[in-house]
Protein backbone atom coordinates (compact mmCIF):
# COMPACT_ATOMS: atom_id res chain seq x y z
CA UNK A 1 0.00 0.00 0.00
CA UNK A 2 1.40 3.24 -1.07
CA UNK A 3 0.83 6.72 0.36
CA UNK A 4 1.33 9.78 -2.24
CA UNK A 5 1.82 13.57 -1.54
CA UNK A 6 1.31 16.02 -4.08
CA UNK A 7 2.90 19.47 -3.17
CA UNK A 8 1.95 22.47 -5.08
CA UNK A 9 2.76 21.09 -8.48
CA UNK A 10 2.40 23.65 -11.40
CA UNK A 11 2.51 22.46 -14.84
CA UNK A 12 3.49 25.21 -17.94
CA UNK A 13 3.82 24.28 -21.17
CA UNK A 14 6.14 27.59 -22.64
CA UNK A 15 3.86 30.67 -22.25
CA UNK A 16 0.63 28.67 -20.86
CA UNK A 17 -0.38 27.32 -17.58
CA UNK A 18 -1.93 23.62 -17.30
CA UNK A 19 -1.86 23.34 -13.67
CA UNK A 20 -1.51 25.26 -10.98
CA UNK A 21 -1.27 24.64 -6.95
CA UNK A 22 -2.25 21.23 -7.22
CA UNK A 23 -2.01 19.81 -3.54
CA UNK A 24 -2.98 16.81 -2.37
CA UNK A 25 -2.12 13.92 0.51
CA UNK A 26 -3.43 10.37 -0.98
CA UNK A 27 -3.52 7.66 2.08
CA UNK A 28 -2.48 4.17 1.02
CA UNK A 29 -5.04 2.22 -0.72
CA UNK A 30 -7.19 4.95 -1.94
CA UNK A 31 -9.22 5.06 -4.92
CA UNK A 32 -8.84 8.38 -6.28
CA UNK A 33 -11.31 9.18 -9.61
CA UNK A 34 -10.08 12.36 -10.84
CA UNK A 35 -13.48 14.36 -13.01
CA UNK A 36 -13.53 17.87 -14.93
CA UNK A 37 -13.96 18.92 -18.49
CA UNK A 38 -11.70 18.37 -21.44
CA UNK A 39 -8.39 20.40 -21.92
CA UNK A 40 -7.94 20.63 -17.45
CA UNK A 41 -4.71 18.67 -17.14
CA UNK A 42 -6.27 15.34 -16.22
CA UNK A 43 -4.57 13.29 -18.07
CA UNK A 44 -1.15 15.60 -17.80
CA UNK A 45 -1.64 14.54 -14.10
CA UNK A 46 -1.40 11.24 -14.57
CA UNK A 47 1.78 11.53 -16.64
CA UNK A 48 3.55 13.65 -14.31
CA UNK A 49 2.84 10.40 -11.67
CA UNK A 50 3.39 8.43 -13.90
CA UNK A 51 7.06 9.89 -14.63
CA UNK A 52 6.33 10.90 -18.21
CA UNK A 53 6.35 14.21 -17.58
CA UNK A 54 8.41 16.45 -14.50
CA UNK A 55 6.35 19.62 -13.31
CA UNK A 56 7.85 22.90 -13.44
CA UNK A 57 7.23 23.55 -10.16
CA UNK A 58 6.54 21.70 -6.88
CA UNK A 59 7.17 17.77 -6.00
CA UNK A 60 5.43 14.98 -6.00
CA UNK A 61 6.31 11.97 -3.18
CA UNK A 62 5.62 8.51 -3.02
CA UNK A 63 6.27 7.05 0.27
CA UNK A 64 7.92 10.27 1.21
CA UNK A 65 10.63 9.99 -1.65
CA UNK A 66 10.47 12.42 -4.74
CA UNK A 67 9.05 10.49 -7.61
CA UNK A 68 11.40 9.00 -10.17
CA UNK A 69 11.76 11.00 -13.19
CA UNK A 70 11.16 8.29 -15.56
CA UNK A 71 8.04 5.47 -15.87
CA UNK A 72 9.16 3.24 -13.12
CA UNK A 73 7.70 -0.60 -12.91
CA UNK A 74 6.29 0.82 -9.14
CA UNK A 75 3.65 2.41 -11.40
CA UNK A 76 1.62 1.12 -14.14
CA UNK A 77 -1.39 2.81 -16.30
CA UNK A 78 -3.77 1.61 -18.63
CA UNK A 79 -5.40 3.86 -21.48
CA UNK A 80 -8.91 4.09 -23.17
CA UNK A 81 -7.18 2.54 -26.54
CA UNK A 82 -6.04 -1.17 -25.62
CA UNK A 83 -2.23 -1.17 -25.14
CA UNK A 84 -1.65 -4.38 -26.32
CA UNK A 85 0.30 -6.20 -28.88
CA UNK A 86 -1.50 -7.42 -32.21
CA UNK A 87 0.91 -9.90 -33.79
CA UNK A 88 1.47 -11.94 -29.91
CA UNK A 89 -1.41 -14.26 -28.43
CA UNK A 90 -3.51 -12.76 -25.23
CA UNK A 91 -0.67 -15.37 -23.10
CA UNK A 92 1.77 -13.48 -24.67
CA UNK A 93 0.95 -10.26 -24.08
CA UNK A 94 1.58 -10.73 -20.44
CA UNK A 95 4.35 -12.97 -20.44
CA UNK A 96 6.41 -10.27 -22.31
CA UNK A 97 6.17 -7.63 -19.21
CA UNK A 98 7.96 -10.55 -17.05
CA UNK A 99 10.32 -11.28 -20.20
CA UNK A 100 11.76 -7.72 -20.20
CA UNK A 101 11.64 -7.32 -16.33
CA UNK A 102 13.50 -10.36 -16.04
CA UNK A 103 15.70 -10.64 -18.96
CA UNK A 104 16.00 -6.64 -20.03
CA UNK A 105 18.89 -7.66 -22.17
CA UNK A 106 17.27 -10.11 -24.55
CA UNK A 107 13.78 -9.23 -24.06
CA UNK A 108 13.41 -13.46 -23.45
CA UNK A 109 13.45 -16.24 -21.22
CA UNK A 110 14.52 -19.62 -21.37
CA UNK A 111 13.81 -22.94 -20.29
CA UNK A 112 12.55 -23.63 -16.85
CA UNK A 113 12.60 -19.69 -16.74
CA UNK A 114 10.28 -19.23 -19.26
CA UNK A 115 8.02 -21.80 -18.44
CA UNK A 116 7.73 -20.27 -14.93
CA UNK A 117 6.77 -17.06 -16.12
CA UNK A 118 4.33 -18.70 -18.55
CA UNK A 119 2.63 -20.30 -15.78
CA UNK A 120 2.51 -17.18 -13.92
CA UNK A 121 1.05 -14.85 -16.88
CA UNK A 122 -2.07 -17.54 -16.94
CA UNK A 123 -3.02 -17.15 -13.53
CA UNK A 124 -3.02 -13.35 -14.44
CA UNK A 125 -5.13 -13.63 -17.42
CA UNK A 126 -7.24 -15.97 -14.99
CA UNK A 127 -7.34 -13.55 -12.53
CA UNK A 128 -9.21 -11.39 -15.34
CA UNK A 129 -11.31 -13.38 -16.29
CA UNK A 130 -9.36 -14.45 -19.75
CA UNK A 131 -8.13 -18.00 -19.09
CA UNK A 132 -9.69 -19.91 -21.59
CA UNK A 133 -8.71 -17.34 -24.26
CA UNK A 134 -4.83 -17.16 -23.76
CA UNK A 135 -4.39 -18.92 -26.93
CA UNK A 136 -6.26 -15.83 -28.73
CA UNK A 137 -5.31 -12.36 -30.51
CA UNK A 138 -6.39 -9.15 -29.30
CA UNK A 139 -8.59 -8.88 -32.76
CA UNK A 140 -10.36 -11.61 -31.39
CA UNK A 141 -11.65 -10.59 -28.71
CA UNK A 142 -13.86 -8.09 -27.88
CA UNK A 143 -13.42 -4.69 -26.37
CA UNK A 144 -13.86 -5.44 -23.00
CA UNK A 145 -11.80 -8.21 -23.19
CA UNK A 146 -9.31 -6.62 -24.53
CA UNK A 147 -9.27 -3.88 -22.09
CA UNK A 148 -9.15 -6.59 -19.34
CA UNK A 149 -5.78 -8.03 -21.33
CA UNK A 150 -4.33 -4.47 -21.02
CA UNK A 151 -5.21 -4.56 -17.38
CA UNK A 152 -3.55 -7.85 -16.39
CA UNK A 153 -0.48 -6.92 -18.74
CA UNK A 154 0.23 -3.74 -16.21
CA UNK A 155 -0.84 -5.64 -13.50
CA UNK A 156 1.91 -8.77 -14.11
CA UNK A 157 4.23 -5.80 -12.91
CA UNK A 158 2.94 -5.70 -10.02
CA UNK A 159 2.82 -1.85 -9.32
CA UNK A 160 1.92 -0.46 -6.33
CA UNK A 161 0.10 2.63 -7.82
CA UNK A 162 -2.08 2.25 -10.58
CA UNK A 163 -3.19 4.61 -13.05
CA UNK A 164 -6.52 4.73 -15.45
CA UNK A 165 -6.79 6.90 -18.27
CA UNK A 166 -10.60 7.04 -18.89
CA UNK A 167 -10.10 3.17 -19.49
CA UNK A 168 -13.44 2.36 -19.87
CA UNK A 169 -14.76 5.34 -21.89
CA UNK A 170 -15.26 3.50 -24.95
CA UNK A 171 -17.23 0.29 -23.77
CA UNK A 172 -20.66 -0.30 -23.91
CA UNK A 173 -22.87 -0.02 -20.79
CA UNK A 174 -23.27 -3.57 -19.77
CA UNK A 175 -19.21 -4.00 -20.58
CA UNK A 176 -18.61 -1.08 -18.38
CA UNK A 177 -20.66 -2.48 -15.48
CA UNK A 178 -18.38 -5.91 -15.52
CA UNK A 179 -15.08 -4.02 -15.74
CA UNK A 180 -16.08 -1.74 -13.44
CA UNK A 181 -16.49 -4.76 -11.19
CA UNK A 182 -13.60 -6.60 -12.11
CA UNK A 183 -11.56 -3.08 -11.31
CA UNK A 184 -12.91 -3.55 -7.51
CA UNK A 185 -11.95 -6.46 -7.03
CA UNK A 186 -8.49 -6.10 -8.37
CA UNK A 187 -7.91 -2.81 -6.50
CA UNK A 188 -9.18 -4.84 -3.25
CA UNK A 189 -7.14 -8.06 -3.90
CA UNK A 190 -3.99 -6.12 -4.69
CA UNK A 191 -4.09 -3.47 -2.18
CA UNK A 192 -2.68 -1.10 -4.85
CA UNK A 193 -3.34 2.93 -4.57
CA UNK A 194 -5.28 3.84 -7.77
CA UNK A 195 -5.74 7.00 -9.49
CA UNK A 196 -8.78 6.79 -12.47
CA UNK A 197 -9.50 9.71 -14.41
CA UNK A 198 -13.31 9.59 -15.80
CA UNK A 199 -15.65 11.93 -17.33
CA UNK A 200 -18.17 10.02 -16.00
CA UNK A 201 -19.25 11.43 -12.21
CA UNK A 202 -21.38 8.38 -11.67
CA UNK A 203 -18.36 5.81 -12.16
CA UNK A 204 -16.23 8.57 -10.18
CA UNK A 205 -18.73 8.07 -7.16
CA UNK A 206 -19.26 4.43 -7.74
CA UNK A 207 -15.69 3.43 -8.13
CA UNK A 208 -13.38 5.90 -5.96
CA UNK A 209 -13.12 6.39 -2.05
CA UNK A 210 -11.76 9.81 -2.86
CA UNK A 211 -13.37 12.24 -5.96
CA UNK A 212 -11.72 15.49 -7.04
CA UNK A 213 -12.75 18.03 -9.36
CA UNK A 214 -10.20 19.26 -11.76
CA UNK A 215 -11.35 23.04 -13.11
CA UNK A 216 -9.97 26.53 -14.56
CA UNK A 217 -11.62 28.87 -12.45
CA UNK A 218 -10.68 31.58 -15.00
CA UNK A 219 -11.57 30.88 -18.55
CA UNK A 220 -12.55 33.61 -20.18
CA UNK A 221 -10.23 33.92 -23.62
CA UNK A 222 -7.65 35.88 -22.53
CA UNK A 223 -7.10 34.03 -19.10
CA UNK A 224 -6.74 30.76 -20.50
CA UNK A 225 -3.31 30.48 -20.86
CA UNK A 226 -2.48 32.81 -17.94
CA UNK A 227 -3.96 30.46 -15.40
CA UNK A 228 -4.17 26.63 -15.22
CA UNK A 229 -6.44 24.02 -13.86
CA UNK A 230 -6.26 23.52 -9.63
CA UNK A 231 -8.74 21.35 -7.36
CA UNK A 232 -12.37 22.63 -7.35
CA UNK A 233 -13.36 19.94 -4.81
CA UNK A 234 -12.23 17.25 -3.03
CA UNK A 235 -14.66 14.27 -1.29
CA UNK A 236 -13.81 11.69 -0.04
CA UNK A 237 -16.55 8.88 -0.73
CA UNK A 238 -17.36 7.03 2.78
CA UNK A 239 -19.08 3.50 1.99
CA UNK A 240 -18.96 0.03 3.56
CA UNK A 241 -16.08 -1.54 1.32
CA UNK A 242 -17.46 -4.89 -0.06
CA UNK A 243 -15.42 -8.40 0.31
CA UNK A 244 -12.84 -8.91 -3.06
CA UNK A 245 -15.22 -10.38 -5.46
CA UNK A 246 -14.20 -13.19 -7.39
CA UNK A 247 -13.41 -12.83 -10.82
CA UNK A 248 -15.07 -15.56 -13.28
Amino acid sequence: MTAVSVKNVWMEYDDQIVLEKINLEIKPHSFVAIVGPSGCGKSTFLRLLLGQERATRGQILIEGEPIKAEPAPDRGIVYQRYSVFPHLSALDNVLIGLEFARAPLTGSLRGRARAAAREEAAEYLESVGLKSSENKYPHQLSGGMRQRLAIAQTLIKRPRILLLDEPFGALDPGIRSDMHDLTRALWLDTKMTVFMVSHDLKEAFTLGTRVVAFDRPRNRPEEIGAYGATITFDLEVHRNVPKPLIVA
